[in-house]
């Protein structure tokens, strides 16, 4: 099995409930990733302390990177990271990488992500939608990035909050090429 070089990046959108699953699922799919850089820029720090009451942000034992790091690997496409998952992001951040402006190491490693060809999946956080916001949802997509809202599915009948949110997470993992259990529609899940 190929192993992933991933990159996560977490904005100061709400949603931080996302984040914490993400990384949750990452602990748990490690024998699949190689290396994990993560990007969480000083509003996320906030948001997630105001949504989850907590820091336990700290506690993940992955590489974090500062926001203004351009010497971290995935800086340059050389260093051959494969996906990115930004989650969540804010619709600052998807408009300056909508408009090609690096001025930060997460902006910059999507911009990489992109000009190599490989996975970008942005997580929006947002509601409504503005036209701003479609136009550089659309521009991404153009440029060969996915667009996985921040819209949890029913369907598997979720139970808490967490459960919820890992219907988007899971989603993005599997646009990510992970191999995992998860719920599929019309498969008998148990």
């Amino acid at each position: 099995m190929k192993k992933h070089k991933i990159i996560i990046a977490i904005t100061g959108a709400s949603g931080s409930l996302y984040a914490k699953v993400l990384l949750d699922k990452i602990l748990i799919l490690k024998d699949q990733v190689d290396e994990v850089g993560i990007l969480m820029s000083d509003n996320a720090k906030y948001v997630w302390q105001t949504e989850l009451d907590n820091d336990d942000y700290k506690k993940y034992p992955f590489k974090f990177y500062g926001k203004m790091d351009f010497k971290a690997p995935f800086a340059s496409g050389s260093a051959n990271y494969s996906k990115m998952i930004i989650c969540p992001c804010s619709m600052g951040t998807m408009g300056r990488i909508a408009s090609g402006i690096s001025n930060d190491l997460t902006t910059r490693a999507a911009d990489v992500i992109l000009k190599e060809r490989r996975k970008l999946v942005v997580i929006a956080r947002e509601t409504p939608y503005s036209l701003i916001h479609i136009n550089n949802m659309k521009t991404i997509t153009e440029a060969g990035g996915i667009i996985c809202p921040a819209t949890p599915s029913f369907y598997s009948k979720p139970k808490d909050f967490e459960e919820l949110a890992a219907t988007v997470i899971d989603r993005a993992l599997s646009l990510c090429g992970f191999e995992f259990d998860k719920y599929i529609w019309g498969e008998d899940n148990k």
